[in-house]
């Protein structure tokens, strides 16, 4: 149970914002916490599209080359299938300590908020709520309509975090990775992990 808790899912949908979800598996892996990552078939389509990584078709050799990329210990990093129902995520008690849906496509926190759990991706989810587990996710949608409004107001009551992919400037970013380091960040500390990604308002003054 204490590695269980000690595992962070990370769930990458095919919303846009490839770069959150890989940022944020790269953290986690440096932070040396245990990783279980789950991504839905359209997210691997955004990967290729919005990225220059090309991922192999296999859980297991996906697992094996973010590995390898992101310098992760032997087993830190798992991959899961769509429907992979025997993985320890699709039941209470294999739960992980968190999970994080980055970025999260309106369909999937549509299908969160029902509890349709369709995909091992959903049932994930729906199993950090039942268990009151910490639920983040990360839309990246643009503008919202009254019916995502309303999912996402039904799922913050639930206690989930809704977190919605929008940099802030104040830290005056000069690049793309800059912008994806402060929503990155924001999640880490939601998850109370030690990160410098960015810096704090407030306290560069001080500095």
């Amino acid at each position: 149970m204490s590695d269980a808790r000690a595992a962070i899912a990370v769930g990458m949908t095919g919303a846009s914002g490839a770069q959150y979800g890989l940022r944020l598996v790269e953290c986690l892996i440096e932070a040396r916490r245990p990783v279980h990552l789950l991504l839905s078939r359209p997210a691997q389509l955004v990967i290729g599209t919005e990225t220059d990584l090309k991922l192999p078709a296999r859980p297991v050799e996906i697992a094996r080359f973010l590995a390898d990329r992101f310098g992760a210990e032997p087993d830190q990093l798992r991959v899961f299938g769509p429907e992979e129902w025997t993985a320890p995520l699709a039941s209470g008690s294999g739960a992980p300590g968190a999970m994080v849906v980055c970025p999260c496509s309106m369909a999937t926190l549509s299908s969160i908020a029902s509890g349709a759990s369709r995909s091992l991706l959903e049932r994930a989810a729906d199993v950090m709520i039942k268990e009151a587990r910490k639920l983040l996710l990360v839309p990246r949608e643009s503008p919202f309509s009254a019916i995502h409004l309303e999912n996402m107001l039904k799922l913050a009551r639930l206690g989930v975090v809704i977190l919605p992919a929008n940099p802030g400037f104040y830290h005056r970013p000069k690049k793309v990775e800059e912008l994806v380091d402060f929503v990155v960040a924001r999640v880490l500390d939601h998850l109370g992990i030690e990160h410098a990604l960015a810096p704090r308002w407030g306290f560069e003054a001080d500095e």
